[in-house]
């Protein structure tokens, strides 16, 4: 196989698992949602302005996302083909999936939904990290947040998410032991992922935008 075809193979599966780890985090999202037992930070602001504006919360979080990544002017942060198509197609992803899901009724049902919304939000994220076309928006924040004001990472995410969270939850986001487990199983299972999904190197350098992923931190929609 010559170099071009391999490096044009290279991208194409980079490409793949980008788009399909998107989509499938906005559906792990929707069956968090449907679960009701407690939402991810980011998707209990989204759902609480979405109870306040009647909009949807896929529409809330594109409108979020995109606020989030105008935040990134002042920060000096770089975004790639994976921060832009992060803004769309998860909340694109999440109100599609929405709309083919029948409403959960009793535990034996939620807590089934809340552990494959789990699972699939880690092979996502491992997914669309893996592809390496720049981070999530959100993330962005977060390491914009950290270099500008020399505060760790983890620091600046659990203020960002703090706020979030409280202000999601004020405005009539759902919390619970869904958002407890989601906080500590997304760390070890997108790092699972992350070496599932992992893209060999290619022979050539790709020129597509921004490849790299910001270091100690996973998207948080």
């Amino acid at each position: 196989m010559s170099t071009q075809s391999s490096t044009r193979g290279h991208l194409v599966r980079r490409l793949f698992q980008l788009y399909a780890g998107l989509s499938l985090y906005g559906a792990s999202s929707a069956l968090l949602v449907e679960a009701g037992l407690g939402l991810e930070p980011w998707n209990v602001l989204h759902q609480g302005l979405a109870e306040l504006t009647g909009l949807s919360i896929g529409v809330v979080s594109i409108v979020v996302g995109a606020g989030v990544l105008l935040l990134w002017i002042p920060l000096r942060q770089r975004p790639g083909l994976g921060t832009v198509s992060n803004v769309f197609v998860v909340g694109a992803a999440m109100d599609g999936t929405l709309a083919l899901l029948p409403e959960a009724h009793g535990l034996a049902v939620q807590v089934p939904l809340l552990v494959a919304g789990l699972v699939l939000n880690g092979a996502a994220t491992g997914l669309y990290i893996a592809a390496r076309f720049g981070p999530g928006p959100r993330d962005g924040l977060m390491t914009g947040l950290h270099e500008r004001t020399g505060r760790s990472i983890r620091l600046m995410r659990t203020a960002v998410e703090a706020a979030v969270v409280v202000t999601g939850f004020a405005l009539g986001g759902t919390i619970g032991v869904g958002t407890v487990l989601y906080a500590v199983s997304i760390g070890p299972l997108a790092q699972l992922f992350l070496r599932v999904f992992a893209v060999p190197a290619a022979s050539e350098g790709s020129t597509v935008v921004a490849a790299g992923t910001p270091k100690g931190v996973i998207l948080r929609r």
